[in-house]
């Protein structure tokens, strides 16, 4: 059966702090797949997969970020894509 796989938009002050770099940093501590970028609104997306106890720990690391964030909401919705590693991606 297939890693679960879901998409996050986070919003607050979160472009610009090094947001997407620690969520890389966080996401291959975790063994989480996937990939992050910046939105052209000022919010960040990312589509995660991994097993269900890593995406649950990785989404609460969304919710705080790096320490110069302040993430008013992080939005979780099922996502698509078969991924290998996690990268940071152009913004979008």
């Amino acid at each position: 059966m297939p890693d679960p796989v879901f998409r996050l938009a986070i919003r607050g002050r979160v472009q610009g702090v090094g947001y997407r770099w620690s969520m890389v940093e966080a996401a291959r501590r975790l063994g989480v797949r996937g990939w992050v970028r910046n939105r052209f609104d000022g919010s960040v997306e990312a589509m995660v997969a991994g097993a269900p106890q890593a995406l649950e720990q990785m989404i609460d690391w969304a919710r705080k970020g790096p320490p110069s964030a302040a993430v008013t909401a992080v939005d979780v919705s099922p996502g698509v894509g078969e991924f290998d590693t996690f990268d940071a991606r152009p913004s979008a």
